[in-house]
């Protein structure tokens, strides 16, 4: 079949940004050589930083710089010129609100792509970058309007595809009685991460999502106290905490209690259900990416299943290699590979955390939360790990 052509809507366009690496995969290929049948038709860059390099791979690839999002999409016609639509609001000089939350324009993207599908009476699918928005205002807001113009979309970051170690992939309907993911990084950037990594395994919990009613974001001694209160958390962390190998020296609890950004989100299900995610900041730090890691205790089961997220960094970054295949997909087949409901719950708990935080550690009620829906089997990366190239 002859390649899909798709527009990339950017904030910027610079090595190592999202847009660098997710799109090198549709103009060079993965790192195993083959390719995507995804083919970069246009571009538009919201900010043009002097290490941009859009322009110079523009002319060695043949594919147009865009001045506005419209362009993009239909190019100089009346009809789509493309097949679909690559959203990446990610990187980028962007300001943050007063709760710390970084306002790239996703809403302002999506909000320019829908119009154009409007207009013409016709959409295409979607792939939005991460989590759907910094509000969950902005997130619903996107969400109702992908339904209303039947938009195939997904949304999310590389963290569900990635390799597993072990490789773990839990049944679908299991029992599980708790959660705990632990994360690192900046607070809501990678708060994200974390949170996606959770969702991805406990959805498929008995019963299937049914949405949150509750979150409380702890920060200081509170952030250990929250877990100390339930007595299946401690065989979890201590299931983690001997997976990772990158981390400062020094007691884990005395550290992170002083750090400015650290915390822990305890996420209160509809269903009774409840998960924590731990972003120990001033202790757990960035090593080949081993720094998201999922523990979970089934029930008859004797030990825990835990698992590392690994991201292969620096280049190729082989695990947004994972990510372009699920893109492809979609586009390839009008299908979503995973829901888009996963992103617009955990884009909610995200918001509702940032707010508690900003709150002093209140526990926030979400009946906004109440969102259901089923998981799919698209599985996370297999095979061997592409080395890092220097």
């Amino acid at each position: 079949m002859p390649p899909k052509k798709v527009a990339a809507i950017v904030t910027e366009y610079r090595k190592w940004s999202h847009a660098d690496v997710i799109l090198r995969n549709l103009l060079d290929g993965y790192p195993d050589g083959k390719k995507p049948n995804l083919e970069l038709v246009s571009i538009f860059t919201d900010q043009v930083p002097a290490t941009d390099m859009s322009r110079d791979l523009a002319r060695k690839h043949g594919f147009r710089i865009c001045d506005t999002v419209t362009e993009a999409i239909r190019v100089s016609g009346k009809t789509l010129a493309v097949d679909g639509v690559l959203s990446i609001g990610e990187h980028g000089l962007y300001p943050d609100n007063a709760k710390g939350q970084k306002l790239y324009p996703r809403r302002r993207f999506f909000a320019d792509i829908a119009q154009v599908f409007e207009d013409l009476g016709k959409s295409v699918p979607v792939f939005a970058d991460k989590h759907l928005a910094a509000t969950w205002e902005d997130a619903k807001w996107m969400y109702d309007r992908a339904r209303k113009l039947f938009v195939p979309m997904f949304a999310g970051s590389s963290i569900p595809v990635t390799w597993r170690k072990p490789d773990l992939v839990l049944p679908k309907d299991c029992e599980i009685t708790g959660a705990v993911q632990i994360g690192y990084g900046p607070f809501e950037g990678y708060g994200f991460h974390a949170l996606e990594g959770l969702q991805c395994m406990v959805e498929r919990r008995k019963g299937g999502e049914t949405g949150v009613k509750a979150v409380t974001c702890h920060t200081g001694k509170a952030m250990w106290d929250c877990l100390d209160r339930h007595e299946w958390t401690k065989p979890l962390i201590e299931a983690m905490l001997a997976l990772i190998t990158a981390h400062a020296k020094g007691d884990i609890r005395e550290l992170t209690a002083k750090a400015k950004n650290a915390g822990t989100f305890e996420v209160e299900y509809r269903d009774g259900f409840r998960a924590f995610v731990v972003i120990p900041n001033g202790w757990i730090h960035e090593n080949d990416g081993a720094s998201f890691y999922f523990a979970c205790q089934r029930k008859g089961q004797d030990k825990p299943d835990v698992c590392q997220f690994y991201l292969q960094q620096p280049d190729p970054f082989a695990h947004f290699a994972e990510l372009t295949k699920a893109i492809d997909s979609l586009v390839s087949t009008g299908h979503a590979p995973y829901p888009l409901e996963r992103t617009l719950l955990t884009t909610g708990i995200l918001d509702s955390a940032m707010n508690s935080r900003h709150e002093g550690g209140k526990r926030l009620d979400t009946p906004h939360l109440e969102i259901k829906y089923s998981p799919t089997e698209w599985p996370p990366a297999k095979g061997e790990i592409p080395k890092a190239q220097k």
